[in-house]
């Protein structure tokens, strides 16, 4: 039998639009006379739909949906889609499911177990998990389908989350029923060092079970999620024998009878992944809200730098507006590195200076005598953000473009950030981004995509600074940003407790990093979206209560 994968984009809600994206790599699949589409989760309305699940007529245009497609796919040719679906679902609820096209109509559909509930997953908030597991029939085959997290049964999903053992594995069973194949419909969003977490598993289940294993996932951004592709064929020795790409749609046709050789492939550097990743998700996020031009503040620091390079890639350097908004601390090689970089780019630009608006506020907003009393106070750092906020976001409001937050999680976390100000913006490109792997990630971009200063070498090496007062560096106020993103680590993304954090670091540093980490939850409610990276994201996946008194044990 001939299996095509096909990694698709699909665009959520725009059920028309997904269609046309499946019957096109069907009608391709025909022609490379393959037996069997395979294509993603819930392509059909795009994943993840959210609450467009609880609309009114949405799953039943979705069903609709499928019945239509199963209509366009050529004779020859069988296809397993994803949707959501009101089939056979008792008092009107949901299924996550997956069905069988054949012959101008729907064959077989069978439903996901297990729902994900925990991170940025809900799924037990609209779905029903399937009341049976059994495989599909298929021109003298028994398939074995499945969807996303039923072959993550056992498996630690997060530090603190692991798919419940006490369920029955629906790999497992689907073995037990005389499945000879087995397929998953993925749509799993991007982690650094997921991809390598998902070979491994597959490579359990073949393990127990010596079947071929056919896996394919969802590609492309979708809102603060990015899917990396990566899917996949392991043979019943566990060897993976088929990889499509990373972060890019990919079409693929495989003999399951006659499987070809192992591949041999690396997985990227972590600054690859990550560098990947935002351009994928920015670009995926500006399209999909019909944005074609973005406008960012270009400070000469190494955050804006970042956040310019991955926007020049994602939608060109053409549709990329920097402003340059010196103020009467910036220095003058800021202004010369943010210069140089817009230009080796090919990124409009214009110069701003702010003074005379900063000049401005001190003469008609002082309140008492706030201002000219403590010049470069915290007060006045803020009014300078603020007023370059304003600026960028006239750009954006004038042009019809989309203005980037260009601040990084390591920043986001102890909130040396202004809300209104540098917060400002459509996107924040580099939320999930720690300061380290800024650096990582900058660095690797000029010694490996570009070989060349893409990223001028005067940004990487300068310390780093708002410049919002005389002489002022990130390190008089916060630690080692190496110190600090160990320690933002440990408390985000493992929770562990500041205990635990002290017998490693010191311990008045992690009490400190941790009581600006919570008391800056209202900041980051503010921020506007960005795009996850990790297993601990600010936003959906991470939900802390704002106006909270539990410490720091």
């Amino acid at each position: 039998m001939r299996i095509a994968l096909a990694q698709l984009n699909p665009i959520v809600g725009d059920l028309q639009g997904n269609v046309d994206l499946v019957r096109k790599s069907a009608e391709r699949a025909s022609e490379a006379g393959a037996d069997l589409l395979v294509v993603s989760e819930l392509v059909i309305s795009g994943y993840p739909p959210k609450d467009l699940l609880l609309r009114e007529g949405f799953v039943a245009a979705c069903d609709r949906a499928v019945e239509t497609l199963a209509e366009m796919v050529p004779a020859d040719l069988g296809v397993l889609v994803g949707h959501p679906s009101c089939w056979n679902q008792p008092d009107g609820r949901v299924a996550n499911a997956a069905s069988l096209l054949e012959g101008g109509r729907v064959q077989a559909t069978i439903q996901k177990s297990l729902l994900p509930n925990y991170d940025v997953f809900d799924e037990e908030r609209y779905f029903r998990p399937a009341d049976a597991i059994a495989p599909i029939e298929f021109r003298g085959h028994q398939l074995g389908v499945h969807i996303c997290e039923d072959a993550w049964w056992g498996q630690p999903t997060t530090p603190y989350h692991t798919e419940p053992a006490s369920v029955d594995n629906p790999v497992e069973q689907l073995a037990a029923a005389g499945a000879d194949l087995f397929i998953n419909l993925s749509a799993s969003p991007f982690e650094l060092d997921k991809p390598g977490r998902r070979t491994r598993i597959l490579q359990a289940h073949v393990k127990r079970h010596p079947l071929p294993f056919v896996f394919v996932n969802q590609v492309g951004g979708n809102d603060d999620l990015v899917f990396d592709g990566h899917s996949m064929v392991v043979n019943a020795a566990g060897e993976k024998v088929v990889q499509l790409a990373d972060f890019a749609e990919d079409f693929q046709v495989v003999d399951i009878g006659q499987l070809p050789s192992p591949v041999e492939r690396d997985s990227s550097p972590r600054p690859s992944a990550i560098l990947d990743a935002l351009v994928l998700g920015l670009g995926d996020y500006m399209r999909k809200c019909g944005f074609t031009d973005c406008v960012l503040g270009l400070s000469g620091g190494i955050d804006s730098a970042l956040a310019c390079y991955v926007a020049s890639r994602a939608v060109g350097p053409e549709h990329v507006h920097g402003l340059l908004m010196p103020s009467r601390y910036s220095s003058e090689h800021s202004v010369n590195d943010a210069r140089q970089q817009a230009e080796t780019l090919g990124v409009d630009y214009e110069i701003i200076p702010i003074d005379e608006v900063h000049s401005a506020y001190e003469r008609t907003v002082v309140v008492g005598d706030d201002l000219t009393s403590e010049p470069a106070g915290l007060a006045d750092q803020n009014l300078q953000a603020r007023i370059r906020g304003a600026m960028v976001m006239t750009r954006s409001n004038r042009h019809g473009w989309m203005a980037l937050a260009t601040g990084n999680k390591s920043e986001l976390a102890v909130g040396y950030c202004t809300l209104y100000g540098d917060m400002c913006g459509g996107f924040a490109v580099l939320a999930d981004v720690f300061k380290r792997d800024v650096y990582a990630v900058s660095r690797y971009i000029n010694e490996h995509r570009e070989g060349r200063e893409a990223i001028p070498n005067n940004i990487m090496n300068k310390a780093p600074s708002a410049e919002l007062a005389p002489d002022q560096f990130d390190q008089d106020v916060l630690p080692p940003y190496d110190l600090l993103d160990d320690i933002l680590e440990g408390l985000i993304e493992q929770e562990a407790s500041v205990a635990t954090l002290s017998q490693k670091f010191p311990a008045e540093t992690v009490a400190w990093v941790a009581t600006r980490l919570d008391r800056n939850e209202f900041k980051r409610r503010q921020m506007p979206p960005g795009i996850k990276l990790s297993a601990r994201a600010f936003g959906s996946g991470r939900r802390m209560p704002m106006a909270a008194r539990f410490g720091n044990p």
